[in-house]
């Protein structure tokens, strides 16, 4: 209890640019946890159906790969699927490959989605909360022009200390959420990276095994 009073009366003494920044926090961390969840959920149905479907490449299976493939709705299955289908019009690898880059054009944007919107929210908490210091010490510096000097220097010290709360919120959310920015992007880019190899390595597949269709073992 002692720590949210501290809580509360810090948040009551930054003035009321506290509560931009505080919903700036908020969408903040929904986005954060939207694309955690996001992400993860993606990199683990990708491993899933990847470690099903290796073994069934490796055997030249295109026909259950299909099955499987078209069941599924993961990104590796999307783009996989594109592959498969265009074997069946094109037996040159280069018409296969665009067909799943393709489909990888189409994938990247639903990964990347809404993730460099906690740039922005960083750098607009810590603009704000710069513009709720200036402004409270215009506040400040207005209110003891008519004191009597010898309260100045004590009313000026916390009018002071009160509009640098507003900083230092700005700041404190700016910080965790750039660093959670860098590790959605860090996350993203590694799961880019698995789709392009997988791709790279189903084509492999599909070119040592040069199957007449993709319905033919």
């Amino acid at each position: 209890m002692e720590l949210w009073s501290v809580i509360v009366k810090f948040f009551q003494g930054g003035g009321e640019f506290m509560y931009p920044i505080a919903v700036v926090l908020v969408f903040g961390i929904a986005i954060a946890v939207e694309r955690y969840i996001y992400l993860s959920r993606t990199a683990a149905r990708n491993r899933a159906l990847w470690n099903e479907i290796v073994p069934l490449l490796a055997q030249g299976n295109f026909r259950q790969v299909v099955a499987i493939t078209s069941k599924s709705d993961s990104a590796i299955g999307q783009i996989l699927n594109y592959g498969l289908a265009r074997i069946q019009s094109a037996r040159r690898r280069d018409d296969i490959e665009k067909a799943m880059e393709e489909s990888l054009m189409e994938v990247v944007p639903r990964l990347e989605k809404r993730t460099h919107y906690l740039a922005t929210f960083a750098n607009l908490a810590t603009l704000l909360g710069l513009l709720g210091t200036v402004i409270g010490l215009i506040h400040a510096f207005g209110a003891v022009a008519t004191v009597n000097p010898a309260e100045k220097a004590n009313l000026l010290s916390a009018s002071i200390s009160v509009a640098m709360n507003c900083t230092a919120f700005g700041l404190m959310t700016a910080v965790p959420i750039l660093f959670v920015h860098a590790y959605l992007q860090t996350k993203t880019t590694e799961l880019i990276d698995s789709l392009e190899m997988a791709s790279v390595k189903f084509l492999n597949a599909i070119t040592e095994r040069q199957p007449a269709a993709p319905g033919q073992a």
